[in-house]
């Protein structure tokens, strides 16, 4: 009954009208960034930090939160319509998002994001209020060892993600983990991989190789096709039939579950919890098979799986105090400044920031639903651009995105490089995704496994005495090994043919 009261009084502070005019602007202003290669949620709340000042703590922490989960709910926009993702959390949804556009399918793929973002958000928010401070204290539990393992766990989603070509998949994701490695070791100061280049000593962002190896690398194939148009087809209804909507709803459940307990995990975060979602979902689907070819089931997990995770993320930043995430460091620096202490006992001594920041995360994902729904004939009208236009107008995209991280027309021409790297992977079958995946675990798996073995003096016993983290590399052993007999058992006469 206390939990009821106290959720009763978030939503009598979100509901505030001052208040539900920042929930609106932040979403707003999170939807738009979102869509828009390079920006992203971490420059948005920075950049918004200056107008919190002198408003009620309260206020302010509702619009900054706003402004990521607004981010994360529109960054699907551009991966749908110009595979160009806007925030890495939403690379996942563009595997069946941009192929769906493609067959004319727009209005229904940005349907289907739209409402699976809203089914992720809510679902987040629901756990969120009534569990928060038991899963608080298990995500703590966590030790580096266990980190590890689950991402190793993660980077398992090659097997789904790569095809039917399981070399080429964990090729794929081992360039994406070298290139992760690119840059100075944080903790010995040594160079790896940079070449004596100066514009390597800080690694290789994100951005550049998602947008090279996606959007760059679909504009050569747009070229080399010669075709004509952005989308094929006409650009059909967003209107969902009632067997479209039953296929949806365990997808949007799973995906929500998932990413939500991905999200509480420090260190996790939306784009892990959006490609575990889709790996999941292509292997539970009955039509796993056709998962990248335009599945609307492939848009619907990963969508219900980032915004959920949004969520989750706020799980150990309020109850704990510990960001999960750049973007959540971000906010956690946002409520130190405006004078609130997050951790265990802010739900005593600051409950009108806690559940009113809770309760703000329902209003706003409704109103995201409500902004987005009617514009997506609009959205999806960018299909109908003549190629001659779209082109230049996404190698515009992906230049201002690459450019405005540091201003340096070397990360252009690294973007011009990841872009004929991807349109090579495409001529010859290997797939993108685990190189995505790849470089975004690369860097959390080495920083884990070594403060395990810091901690354990070097004894690699460590992974397998932790019983979550032995059970967590035992499934990492089963989505590898598992798919391969399967495979062996179907083509006993040729079983070279499973590894490609």
């Amino acid at each position: 009954m206390e939990t009821l009261d106290q959720i009763g009084y978030g939503f009598a502070v979100a509901l505030a009208p001052e208040n539900l005019l920042f929930v609106f602007i932040g979403v707003l202003a999170g939807t738009v960034i979102g869509m828009l290669p390079g920006l992203g949620p971490m420059s948005a709340i920075a950049l918004m930090i200056p107008i919190a000042f002198g408003m009620d703590p309260t206020t302010a922490i509702i619009m900054l939160a706003g402004v990521y989960y607004g981010a994360v709910f529109g960054g699907s926009t551009s991966s749908i319509l110009l595979n160009a993702p806007g925030i890495s959390g939403t690379v996942a949804t563009s595997f069946d998002g941009y192929p769906m556009a493609r067959q004319g399918m727009a209005g229904k793929a940005l349907a289907v994001a739209a409402i699976a973002s809203f089914a992720g958000g809510t679902v987040g928010v629901v756990l969120l209020m009534l569990i928060a401070p038991w899963l608080a204290k298990f995500a703590v539990s966590f030790g580096p060892a266990d980190y590890f393992s689950l991402m190793v766990l993660g980077l398992t989603a090659v097997v789904s993600l790569g095809g039917k070509n399981l070399t080429k998949g964990l090729i794929a994701a081992v360039v994406g983990v070298v290139i992760s490695l690119v840059g100075i070791d944080s903790q010995t100061a040594t160079m790896r991989f940079t070449f004596g280049v100066p514009e390597l000593f800080e690694g290789v962002q994100f951005l550049i190789v998602a947008l090279g190896v996606f959007a760059l690398a679909e504009v050569f194939a747009m070229l080399a096709r010669r075709g004509s148009g952005g989308g094929d087809g006409a650009i059909t209804s967003l209107r969902l039939n009632r067997r479209e909507v039953r296929a949806l709803s365990a997808p949007t459940a799973r995906g929500s579950l998932l990413g939500f307990f991905v999200g509480v995990l420090p260190g996790a975060g939306a784009t892990i919890a959006s490609f575990m979602a889709y790996s999941a979902e292509k292997r539970l689907a009955r039509d796993g098979a056709t998962f990248g070819s335009g599945n609307i089931k492939g848009v619907a997990a990963p969508e219900a799986g980032n915004n959920a995770a949004a969520v989750g993320s706020f799980v150990p930043l309020l109850t704990l105090g510990v960001p999960g995430s750049g973007t959540t460091a971000i906010l956690l620096g946002a409520l130190l400044v405006l004078g609130v202490q997050p951790g265990p006992l802010m739900l005593s001594e600051r409950p009108d920031v806690f559940w009113g920041v809770v309760a703000s995360m329902y209003v706003g994902n409704l109103v995201l639903l409500v902004l987005n729904l009617p514009l997506i004939p609009l959205f999806a009208k960018v299909l109908k651009t003549p190629r001659a236009v779209l082109l230049p107008v996404v190698v515009v995209f992906c230049v201002i995105g690459v450019y405005g991280l540091s201003f340096t027309t070397f990360d252009l021409w690294l973007l011009l490089g990841f872009g004929v790297l991807g349109y090579m992977m495409r001529q010859n079958g290997f797939p993108a995704a685990p190189l995505i995946l790849g470089l975004i675990l690369g860097g959390l798996m080495e920083k884990s496994m070594r403060q395990a073995l810091q901690i354990s003096d070097g004894a690699w016993s460590t992974f397998a005495t932790s019983p979550f983290s032995a059970g967590l590399l035992a499934l990492a052993v089963l989505a590898l090994v598992g798919p391969l007999l399967a495979r062996l058992r179907r083509r006993p006469a040729a079983p070279s043919d499973a590894f490609g």
